[in-house]
């Protein structure tokens, strides 16, 4: 069924089973911890993989397995594991793919917990981290040494948009045997499928457009390597204990079901929102994929199949003035996170990204005034009106 259908038949039909408990429309949440068994003998073959079966929420649960396989489908992966949050997630895989001894090479802009994890938590383990502009492939590959294991990025990146070619980073890991991890959260698999280029792992924080909804938490991590995923997901995720709840898990199958529409909708608007920022005499520069004089237009146009709804920009004032549109704003909301289908608005660097070394914000493709847009679906006008106002400071 999976080869058959278009993306958004998959985002509701996609690896379900041919029919639910009792002929439910909708699957259940197997609000659960654990499975009883008929006897010790299928208890063992379970336990040692030798039989399906479920034994405890935390290793598996079939809610969370529906969304596992729905997204490994959409993703074109062989398999995949849900977590508690999209940190736990990156967290996880970065652990499960790095050891004591080696390094790792991240793009030098990151969400902001990422950047703390990769600069800050992974040193204590004795696993060093080089950031580099993988814009620029050839800085990537003079940065791998001996110790390098893994290559990781997001693409677009967050919050600066950078756009990023995954050929070529994927060329250059395999040259020197090393695995490439990708955050596809921008992009979502409507617009984007890294392992397609050949990512060894895909990530998300399913709390933003896999949900939808901004009422759940949820991470996901993605791979056509089998073997990997049942490492990750019995090695790592259930013995740190990172697992999503099977009603969260719910909560993702149900926004799956609209994430075709509402992507098409969100960057509908976001393309209307970025043209409307370009022409304001006020606004200083802005960054969206879908603007042709965007560094990273024509990469996005062979690598994506739209931009996405992600927009940050500069305005006159610097600082204050940031500050000044972003408190005089009625109806898009200040607040961290995104992919909502409301439109929301930041600074990052005193928001997501504030534990960054704010004297280096340059460096790492940031500044203290950057303003970023997550557009939702309301009435595009309804957006711009609202922007309008605000910049009329």
């Amino acid at each position: 069924m999976d080869n058959q259908y278009d993306f958004d038949t998959l985002c509701i039909h996609g690896s379900s089973p041919a029919a639910h408990p009792l002929n439910a429309l909708n699957p259940p949440i197997f609000m659960t911890s654990t499975f009883s068994f008929a006897d010790v003998s299928t208890a063992k073959a379970i336990m040692n993989f030798e039989q399906e079966g479920f034994i405890y929420s935390r290793g598996n649960n079939p809610t969370l397995k529906l969304f596992e396989q729905r997204l490994a489908t959409l993703e074109r992966g062989t398999d995949a594991v849900a977590f508690a949050s999209g940190m736990a997630a990156i967290s996880s895989v970065l652990l499960s793919l790095l050891k004591p001894g080696n390094n790792v090479i991240v793009h030098k802009t990151l969400y902001g917990s990422s950047f703390t994890v990769a600069h800050n938590l992974l040193p204590k383990y004795d696993i060093d981290c080089k950031s580099v502009d993988f814009t620029q492939p050839k800085m990537v590959a003079a940065a791998i040494d001996g110790n390098t294991a893994v290559l990781y990025f997001e693409t677009p990146a967050n919050p600066n948009l950078a756009v990023i070619d995954i050929e070529q980073i994927v060329a250059i890991a395999k040259a020197h045997n090393l695995r490439v991890v990708v955050d596809n959260t921008f992009a979502t698999p409507y617009f984007q499928r890294p392992l397609s280029f050949g990512a060894d792992v895909v990530v998300h924080s399913a709390t933003k457009y896999i949900c939808g909804h901004g009422d759940a938490l949820g991470g996901v991590a993605v791979s056509r390597d089998k073997d990997y995923i049942q490492k990750l997901k019995f090695d790592y995720m259930c013995e740190l204990g990172g697992v999503m709840s099977p009603f969260n898990a719910w909560l993702m199958l149900r926004g799956l079901k609209t994430l075709g529409l509402r992507m098409r909708q969100h960057e509908a608007n976001a393309l209307k929102l970025a043209r409307f920022l370009q022409a304001h005499p006020k606004v200083t520069q802005v960054m969206y994929p879908g603007l042709p004089d965007f560094a990273g237009y024509e990469l996005a146009q062979k690598q994506m199949g739209g931009f996405g709804a992600m927009i940050s920009f500069e305005v006159q004032g610097g600082l204050e003035a940031a500050q000044k549109i972003a408190s005089r704003l009625q109806l898009i909301q200040l607040a961290v996170s995104l992919g909502d289908c409301e439109t929301l608005i930041e600074l990052p660097a005193a928001m997501t990204h504030a534990r960054y070394p704010q004297e280096k914000l340059s460096e790492f493709g940031l500044s203290p005034s950057l303003l970023r847009l997550s557009v939702g679906v309301e009435c595009v006008a309804d957006l711009i009106h609202d922007l309008e106002q605000a910049l009329a400071y």
